[in-house]
């Protein structure tokens, strides 16, 4: 398992999906996954914590979660086939272990809102991992801020036939 963080969430210029990319902590390689727009709206909330009246649907993931006395130990991007990416929650229970199917935008705006950890396997990584060229880390690097640059490296990306998520 490859320990990724949340680096960003962008709006396609070519159509109304958006797009979440996770980074490796250990290296600079990144993975684009398509969602759209109302679970990028549900990852964007819970990543900046915002606060909303009643409980959105992850707000009630996580609330079922700590009703249950359960812990949200972190998340599994676990598989790509066909061109659609699989995940898992991993909770630790009062039972043990246990492993639920979900779909990669919802355990994402689950991990967000709990700080529970995002995991990918390596063969999804090594199959839809992405490199920037290495111009495109040296003007990040020269300028931490300049979000120009990573929308640059995201407007580079081939995303071929990838459905949503």
């Amino acid at each position: 398992m490859i320990e990724v963080t949340l680096e960003t969430i962008q709006v396609s210029l070519v159509s109304s999906h958006r797009i979440f990319v996770l980074k490796e902590t250990e290296a600079d390689r990144y993975l684009p996954i398509w969602i759209g727009s109302c679970e990028a709206e549900a990852i964007k909330v819970g990543a900046k914590g915002i606060e909303v009246r009643r409980p959105l649907t992850h707000d009630v993931i996580v609330n079922v979660i700590n009703a249950l006395k359960a812990e949200l130990l972190h998340i599994l991007i676990s598989d790509l086939a066909d061109n659609t990416f699989y995940a898992t929650l991993v909770l630790s229970t009062q039972e043990g272990e246990v492993h639920v199917d979900a779909r990669p935008s919802d355990a994402v705006a689950t991990a967000v809102r709990l700080g529970a950890p995002i995991y990918v396997a390596e063969s999804v990584m090594d199959e839809a991992g992405v490199m920037p060229e290495q111009n495109i880390l040296d003007q990040a690097s020269a300028d931490s801020e300049n979000l120009g640059v990573f929308r640059d490296f995201l407007s580079s990306l081939d995303m071929g036939d990838v459905q949503d998520n």
